[in-house]
């Protein structure tokens, strides 16, 4: 039996064949308009179809941003794309017109971070908290080998803790949201702001933007780092800060044995991670009469939705989720 997985974005989706290994074996990629949900559950079914020419396709995972249900069917809410209560799991079903194939839904961050759990750096841990660091921060947790959901599927939206009281405003309506302080957005906030008050220091992330502060953009302040730029250093390295902050807190309620970081960031390697490494273990709760959970790299990248998705479809057929 062969499982796809699909990771749904705003502009497009890429939609790969997983073996039981984690391996992507064929991949392919639609495009998609996010407010037209429609449109999306037809390029959906229309990759499989083609995917299921080849290869025994008998479970479909589907990642994307946005809160699942329980019952991992609807899309209750997405922010970037019109889903509102939606029944992606139903339509993807009847648009493939076939009974043998269990179909899932799941939240972008959960996959990613199951994806790094059975086959990345995760692996051989029984609680395992993953943040990934995007135009937001992602999350998931795994618990004894479960992966939380919650009573109504809207477990770990770490990035919604509050971090700092009346702090920067958030999306969600709140303000000094951990995202707001770890995240890509966050990075280049910071950098504009730096590039805009002391210009002569930030006149190498200046260069990479063009000459306009205000197009500097998180990638550049990561490859300046990477060649030795002061500014470039600094920011990474608060960003890393947060990082740990927010990860002794959320180690006082999980207590994982790895937190595995993923994202574009983490190109910067060790510019990022050992002051995260630093900030966490300051901050950790009874620290120095316990162990210190380790801070890692994610293993898997850009494939980890597809790769997470896949695996929850597949582990879904033998529990019961039979083929509707």
């Amino acid at each position: 039996m062969d499982a796809v997985g699909v990771d749904i974005g705003g502009t497009k989706i890429a939609v790969g064949v997983v073996d039981s290994t984690g391996t992507i074996l064929t991949k392919v990629r639609r495009p998609t308009r996010p407010q037209d949900p429609s449109s999306i559950d037809a390029a959906i079914a229309d990759a499989v179809t083609e995917l299921s020419a080849e290869y025994d396709v008998r479970a479909v995972g589907l990642a994307a941003a946005g809160f699942a249900s329980s019952d991992r069917n609807h899309m209750n809410f997405a922010p970037n794309i019109a889903w509102r209560d939606y029944p992606l799991g139903d339509n993807v079903r009847a648009l493939l017109g076939r009974d043998d194939v269990t179909v899932v839904v799941e939240n972008d961050a959960n996959a990613a971070g199951w994806a790094e759990f059975v086959h990345g750096a995760g692996r051989g841990t029984g609680t395992m908290v993953m943040i990934t660091i995007g135009t937001g921060l992602g999350s998931a947790l795994v618990v004894e080998g479960e992966l939380v959901r919650g009573a109504y599927g809207f477990a770990a939206e770490l990035g919604h803790l509050r971090m700092v009281p009346d702090g920067q405003p958030c999306g969600c309506g709140q303000k000094g949201c951990w995202e707001q302080y770890a995240s890509g957005s966050a990075l280049t906030r910071e950098a504009r702001r730096a590039a805009n008050d002391r210009s002569v220091r930030a006149a190498g992330l200046i260069e990479r933007a063009g000459g306009k502060p205000n197009a500097i953009t998180g990638p550049d302040v990561t490859a300046a780092a990477m060649d030795g730029d002061e500014l470039g250093i600094e920011l990474l390295a608060d960003l890393g800060r947060w990082i740990g902050e927010g990860c002794a807190q959320v180690a006082a309620v999980v207590d994982p044995e790895v937190f595995v970081i993923g994202g574009g960031v983490i190109a910067a390697g060790d510019l990022m991670l050992e002051p995260a490494r630093e900030a966490f273990a300051e901050h950790l709760t009874a620290r120095g009469h316990r162990p210190v959970p380790a801070i890692l790299a994610a293993d898997m990248a850009n494939d980890a939705g597809i790769v997470g998705a896949a695996a929850l479809a597949r582990e879904a057929v033998p529990l019961g989720m039979t083929p509707r």
